[in-house]
């Protein structure tokens, strides 16, 4: 079955008690028994839901996975990997990632000590050197966040399943649309769902998918155990998204190679991140990774002036200044002060992420008039 059928049909099934063609919201908490412990598979929604089923099993298909877990954010579907791992156990992490993951890692986790090293996995060379005998997974974000770095899934997860370790990677900016880390070897893909998946900025959710029955359990344990699972209302809401993916991931790809093309060319632009150009270091592996170069993409002004990149940002009209991405509509992010404000500045520096970089989410709007916004937002006096 091609992506977008599976996009539109997989996980899903006419409702049998009436044939609804879109899936109930099981707006409930609990279910009547026909005795104790004798029910139709569902006891308590913080446990199962069955609109939360039919996501869960729509996502894993999309990812060519067997198993689907959904959380109530990315966030805390990251949480849920760590929770893994114990005391002493290592990870290592790419060090252009972004920074709630950073955050999440740094000042929840490593105080009750995991070991975290942050390591530029876009040299995936630097990894066999960074692997210790306390290491147990190795995070992985491509492409990364905001920098747009690629790094090679394959051959990661291939030293990790050499070392007997696991493999996560955040797929998040391409979406299964554009790549499926467990055809590669992952262990586990995990999904900021509020973003592609979702589609249309009205949501909040995480999710992961592994074809690994261990993990699964564990994970499904950790769901059920710690509670932070999404409505089903929410669970709805993406597998209405979802249907439309890769016809909306066909525009954001569309309209952002021509924003970068443009702004590639633009005089007073100093450098575009977007692995869909030539010139990006990463592109030959992006090219042949990846299905299309996705929607996001980064870009200095030259001159590197704070002031300028700020008023730049504010006097933009069609693009909306705010946080997230993948949305239908065109974001502008300002990395340093927004997603990635939990890493000092110091670390945010020897990765290359500039305090005047600013980050773009390409919607599926009319091209011309993304391109016309942006003209007259570096244009402007």
């Amino acid at each position: 079955m091609k992506f977008g059928t599976k996009a539109i049909h997989a996980g899903v099934e006419p409702d049998p008690t009436t044939g609804a063609i879109m899936t109930p919201i099981y707006q409930t908490s609990t279910y009547v028994q026909e005795s104790p412990g004798k029910h139709k598979g569902y006891e308590y929604s913080r446990t199962h839901n069955p609109t939360r089923t039919a996501l869960q099993n729509a996502l894993a298909a999309l990812e060519n996975g067997q198993y689907g877990i959904c959380y109530a954010s990315g966030l805390a579907a990251t949480d849920a990997v760590l929770k893994l791992y114990r005391p002493g156990d290592e990870i290592v992490a790419t060090n252009d990632i972004y920074g709630g993951t950073y955050r999440i890692m740094k000042r929840v986790f490593e105080p009750f000590g995991l070991i975290f090293k942050f390591v530029d996995l876009s040299d995936a060379d630097s990894l066999a050197a960074a692997i210790s005998d306390k290491t147990r997974m190795v995070w992985i974000e491509t492409p990364t966040n905001p920098l747009l770095k690629i790094l090679d899934i394959e051959k990661i997860t291939r030293l990790c399943k050499e070392k007997g370790i696991h493999s996560v990677v955040d797929n998040t900016f391409a979406s299964p649309y554009l790549q499926n880390p467990l055809d590669t070897g992952a262990d586990i893909v995990m999904h900021s769902v509020t973003k592609y998946l979702g589609g249309h900025s009205d949501t909040v959710m995480g999710a992961l998918v592994t074809n690994n029955d261990e993990l699964a359990a564990r994970l499904a344990f950790i769901q059920n155990a710690s509670g932070a699972v999404p409505g089903p209302q929410d669970c709805f809401l993406v597998l209405r998204g979802i249907k439309t993916l890769h016809i909306r991931m066909q525009r954001h790809c569309e309209n952002a190679m021509k924003v970068a093309q443009w702004l590639e060319n633009h005089p007073k632009v100093s450098k575009v991140y977007y692995p869909g150009l030539e010139s990006h270091p990463g592109h030959a592996l992006a090219a042949r990774q990846m299905r299309d170069f996705g929607g996001m993409l980064s870009f200095e002004l030259k001159g590197d002036i704070y002031e300028e990149a700020v008023r730049t940002m504010e006097r933009l009209e069609v693009f909306s200044l705010g946080e997230s991405l993948g949305g239908v509509e065109s974001l502008c992010t300002h990395p340093a002060s927004m997603t990635h404000a939990s890493i000092p500045k110091e670390e945010r520096m020897k990765v290359g992420l500039k305090d005047t970089l600013i980050r773009l989410s390409v919607g599926i709007e009319d091209v011309e008039d993304l391109i016309a916004d942006l003209e007259q937002a570096i244009g402007g006096d």
